[in-house]
C-alpha cells in the first residue's frame, strides 16, 4: 500500500507524462506536492521505484516511466491508459528516514560543445542513491551547450557509469585520442565512431574507432539553482 504522498506522487507522474509524454522535474514534483525541499522527493521516488510502481529510464535524463498504478483498495494493479490514479484513504503519517547519500569521484570539467582536454582534478560530489543505479559512478561537470536537447545543460553535473562498453545512441563519456574528453551520443557507421550532439547547431564528431575509448555512460544529472 502506498502512502497520500506518494499517491500523489505516482498521480502527478503519470498525468504529466499522458498530457506531455515528458516526466516533471523535481522541482515541479516538489511544488506539486507542497514540499519543502527536493530531498522529500527523492526519498518518494526512491520508495515508488522499490516497490515497482514506476522505473528510471536509463541514458536519459529526467526520464520517469509509470509500470503500475494504485486500486481503490490501495493494492498495487497493472497501469491501464487511465490518466487518473485514484486515492486509497490517507495513511498514519511515518517518520520519513534521511535520503541515503553517496560520495562519488568529481573529476572536473567535461565539454558538451567541442573537445577540451579533461581535468584530471578530483573532488568528491555527494549525491542521493536514489539517482544512482549499480556499478561503479563517478561525476564530471558539464562545460557547453551542445546537448541541451537532450536536457543536459551547461554547469550541470552528469552522473556516469563506470564501463567501456556502449550501444548505439547511448549517452557516454567518450576519450579521444587519449587527451581529450567529450559527452555525446555514440553511434557506429562504416567502422567508424560519430559522436552525435543534441544540438542543431553543432555538427557531428567522426573518428576512427581506435581514436575513441569509452570511459562511461550517463546514469544521471544533478543540477544548481542559482537566484
Amino acid at each position: 500500500m502506498l502512502t497520500r504522498k506518494q499517491h500523489e506522487l505516482l498521480r502527478f507522474i503519470q498525468t504529466r507524462l499522458d498530457e506531455t509524454g515528458i516526466s516533471p522535474s523535481f522541482e515541479e514534483m516538489k511544488d506539486a506536492l507542497d514540499l519543502k525541499s527536493k530531498s522529500g522527493v527523492h526519498r518518494l521516488i526512491s520508495a515508488l521505484e522499490e516497490r515497482g510502481f514506476i522505473r528510471r529510464l536509463p541514458n536519459r535524463a529526467r526520464a520517469l516511466e509509470v509500470l503500475r498504478r494504485a486500486d481503490e483498495g490501495g493494492q498495487a494493479a497493472p497501469a491501464a491508459g487511465s490518466n487518473v490514479i485514484p486515492f486509497t484513504k490517507p495513511e498514519a503519517a511515518t517518520p520519513a528516514s534521511a535520503p541515503d547519500v553517496i560520495e562519488i569521484p568529481l573529476h572536473g570539467r567535461i565539454a558538451a560543445g567541442v573537445p577540451i582536454e579533461a581535468l584530471e582534478d578530483q573532488a568528491i560530489l555527494p549525491v542521493p542513491a536514489a539517482l544512482l543505479g549499480a556499478g561503479e559512478h563517478y561525476a564530471l561537470e558539464v562545460s557547453g551547450d551542445s546537448m541541451i536537447e537532450a536536457g543536459i545543460l551547461d554547469g550541470d553535473f552528469a552522473l556516469v557509469k563506470r564501463t567501456e562498453i556502449a550501444n548505439d545512441g547511448e549517452i557516454v563519456v567518450a576519450l579521444v585520442r587519449g587527451e581529450e574528453a567529450t559527452l555525446k551520443y555514440l553511434r557506429r557507421e562504416n567502422g567508424m565512431i560519430r559522436l552525435d550532439p543534441a544540438n542543431a547547431a553543432y555538427e557531428p564528431q567522426i573518428y576512427a574507432a581506435d581514436e575513441i575509448k569509452v570511459q562511461g555512460k550517463l546514469a544521471g544529472l544533478l543540477r544548481r539553482y542559482f537566484h
